[in-house]
């Protein structure tokens, strides 16, 4: 494999990982219900989206994924077991 054959300078390395960065995420209060929602989208709360109102059905909140429920109560039930023995 092919190795570089001058080394990356600091201010060119800083450069090319100036567009890496993140940007924080923009949210909009809901004008119904005043919490934040991502604009151009309805809200997950209410259902509220430019003068119409979602049914519930259709309205989908993110929730914790399957596994990582899991995770947490088998992490609930090991804290439960230590502090039985210590007791």
């Amino acid at each position: 494999m092919a190795t570089p054959t001058q080394r990356r300078t600091s201010s060119s390395r800083k450069r090319r990982a100036s567009h890496a960065a993140l940007s924080p995420i923009r949210t909009t209060t809901c004008p119904k219900c005043k919490k934040p929602k991502l604009p151009h989208h309805a809200c997950s709360f209410c259902g509220y989206h430019h003068k119409t109102t979602l049914p519930k059905k259709v309205r989908v909140k993110k929730s914790v994924k399957p596994g990582k429920d899991r995770e947490r109560k088998d992490r609930e039930k090991k804290e439960a077991k230590k502090q039985e023995k210590q007791v």
